[in-house]
């Protein structure tokens, strides 16, 4: 009898340790029930991309049985950093940011990587601190599909550029594929880049002052569709006939304009699939398992032919 209370006894303890081993290698967030925590820090809830790529982080959280903790830093660097510091008072799980600054995040990144907590990028990087993975489109490939379009549309002549938030890798590589692909080739110009920092009101007042130093301006490209929208309303009915108005996003603002004719065309990403992916590796992290620096989502070319397509 005394063996068989051994052996239960022998048998009861590995088993408990099996689940204390489980438990510990899925983190250490400690919620309801000792329930997944993930940390996701949103540049701006403003902007429609952004909502999508949260959607689409929410319903992955949803599938993986884990507590999504959404916090909006409405374009403010500051505000992310305290919301970040939050997630690691919090002891979350893991942290997913989409920074609205790819240098001011640093600190946030490191008080993170101090406390343990892995953190994933989405749609923009950071430029210190330890990264496990940024998910993002191909930007610098969408920068080239976009200036390959607008010489298509334009044919020659003098364009523009509307940048993107300054120091941010999107608005950077954005740029860099289409100054490639412009300055490569001698029938199209660009004229006039500024920065617009991703926002349509300010789209619209530096379109504004754009045409006036450069009234015979024949295209624009801006580096995402807010933007593009805002070029939209300075130019009124000029927008998508006499200049040529490229975006970046996909957002369904823009899509409506190329079905209206007001835009020519938009480089389209997949934000819910980056919020998605971002869920994903989140949890092959905290498992242990290695995930890729970089993982990039296709984007996509869509103009009045496609359009249909992507409003569906």
């Amino acid at each position: 009898m005394g063996k068989r209370v051994t052996i239960l006894a022998v048998l009861t303890l590995a088993a408990l340790a099996t689940v204390l081993a489980v438990g510990c290698q899925r983190g250490g967030g400690g919620g309801e029930g000792g329930e997944l925590r993930i940390g996701l820090s949103i540049s701006t809830l403003n902007n429609p991309f952004f909502v999508t790529l949260r959607n689409g982080a929410q319903d992955a959280a949803k599938k993986e049985g884990v507590e999504l903790i959404v916090a909006d830093a409405q374009d403010d660097a500051a505000t992310q950093q305290d919301d970040v510091q939050n997630f690691v008072t919090q002891q979350v799980d893991a942290i997913l940011v989409n920074p609205v600054d790819t240098q001011a995040i640093v600190p946030a990144v490191q008080a993170a990587n101090q406390a343990n907590i892995p953190v994933l990028c989405l749609d923009r990087g950071a430029s210190g601190g330890k990264i496990e993975t940024l998910i993002a489109s191909n930007n610098v490939e969408g920068g080239r599909m976009a200036a390959k379009e607008l010489i298509q549309l334009v044919g020659s002549g003098p364009v523009a550029q509307l940048e993107g938030i300054p120091g941010t890798s999107a608005a950077r590589d954005r740029g860099q594929g289409f100054e490639e692909v412009i300055n490569g080739q001698d029938d199209v110009e660009l004229v006039a880049s500024q920065t617009a920092n991703f926002l349509r009101d300010q789209g619209l007042n530096v379109t504004e002052n754009i045409l006036q130093a450069n009234p015979n301006i024949k295209g624009i490209f801006a580096q995402n569709d807010e933007m593009a929208l805002g070029a939209v309303r300075a130019l009124g009915d000029r927008a998508g006939s006499e200049v040529k108005i490229v975006g970046f996003d996909g957002i369904e603002d823009a899509l409506n304009a190329i079905q209206d004719g007001r835009m020519n065309a938009t480089v389209a990403q997949q934000p819910a699939k980056m919020g998605s992916l971002g869920v994903e590796n989140a949890m092959k992290v905290i498992d242990g398992e290695s995930v890729d620096k970089k993982i990039l989502v296709e984007v996509k070319l869509v103009t009045k032919e496609n359009v249909s397509e992507f409003l569906q």
